[in-house]
């Protein structure tokens, strides 16, 4: 998008609603005056209410006063939240995300590697086609090619075969999304790079769409990422794997696979019996103590499975949790620091 004039065109026929655009930041000293500047720039004639949540992720740098002199130029529709140490990305996203007013949530990275002026094209879609989301492909990605761009494209591929979801570009921060299904997840951990995959915990693959972002090369500041995330993604596939497929029924994945190694160990102690009878000596023999180990570790799994079911009930019981604490929040009510277009 290159102009004021596509903000107003994406805004044409929209459904009315409000708009919470949240960033996380760490150490992004030299682009928080920017970040703040580039999207206020970019929804400056939007034609629904809007808001930008910036959140500092306990850095240690200059970042909290940069994005406190940009918030005090641009005006209220610009709040902060400021983490009392480094939770790491997902939990800043999570801070805001809770703090989010809107209607409608776009979430982004603070290195102005995404494009704000974007925005506008992923929410008209979102609204205008009944989504619940709409992830940014970045299919001109300006990043290095070991570092960034192989990595990214494992990933993907690894992410797709696991969750089904058939999307060209998970990591893509810049996303749309509506925020009374968003909510009904909770990030923790490293979930920010699964959020589609997480979303499709709670709503259908086919209210998900992605379209072509722009993308632009880092100019300030430097880079969070290294081949280190790669490893990292791979652990978060595996609890992927597991909570689509039995993160409410838990024990079905315990009870099944206790009940198969029960069901072997019973096996080969059945099998030492019958040669017992016949008369054969087994106390020494390695099988008995595998039949045994085996009984006893399927006893155990089954046992887990009891508890997880336990512990899931407690959870989806005890309600909302935080994986965060802040130091600094804006708060508002619902009808203050809007920006509304004149």
């Amino acid at each position: 998008m290159s102009d004021m004039s596509t903000v107003k065109d994406a805004s044409k026929g929209a459904v009315a609603h409000t708009l919470s655009v949240v960033v996380p930041m760490f150490n992004e000293e030299e682009l928080a005056v920017d970040l703040i500047q580039a999207v206020h720039n970019a929804l400056s004639n939007y034609a629904f209410p809007w808001e930008l949540i910036v959140v500092d992720d306990g850095s240690s740098d200059a970042t909290w006063d940069q994005l406190s002199m940009g918030a005090k130029h641009v005006g209220p529709h610009v709040r902060l939240i400021r983490l009392l140490r480094n939770f790491k990305q997902t939990a800043a996203m999570q801070a805001g995300i809770d703090a989010a007013r809107g209607d409608v949530i776009v979430t982004m990275d603070g290195d102005l590697q995404n494009d704000p002026r974007d925005i506008p094209s992923l929410v008209h879609k979102l609204l205008s086609e009944d989504l619940d989301m709409v992830a940014g492909w970045r299919q001109k990605r300006q990043d290095g090619f070991w570092l960034r761009k192989v990595p990214s494209k494992i990933a993907n591929r690894l992410i797709r075969n696991v969750s089904g979801l058939h999307f060209q570009d998970l990591g893509c921060s810049l996303k749309a999304f509506r925020a009374s299904v968003l909510r009904q997840v909770r990030l923790y951990g490293e979930m920010h790079r699964f959020i589609p995959a997480w979303l499709a915990t709670v709503t259908s693959p086919q209210r998900m769409a992605e379209v072509p972002v722009a993308h632009f090369p880092r100019t300030k500041g430097q880079s969070k990422y290294g081949l280190s995330r790669t490893f990292r993604v791979l652990l978060d596939l595996l609890s992927i794997h597991y909570f689509l497929r039995f993160g409410s029924r838990p024990g079905h994945f315990f009870g099944g696979l206790g009940s198969i190694v029960t069901g072997i160990g019973l096996l080969i102690l059945t099998y030492l019996g019958i040669l017992k009878f016949l008369g054969e000596s087994i106390g020494n023999r390695p099988l008995m103590f595998l039949g045994f180990f085996a009984v006893v570790s399927g006893l155990q799994l089954l046992t887990t499975g009891v508890i997880a079911e336990i512990l899931m009930r407690t959870y989806y019981d005890a309600g909302k949790f935080n994986s965060y604490h802040t130091l600094h929040t804006s708060n508002l009510n619902m009808n203050e620091g809007w920006h509304a277009a004149n």
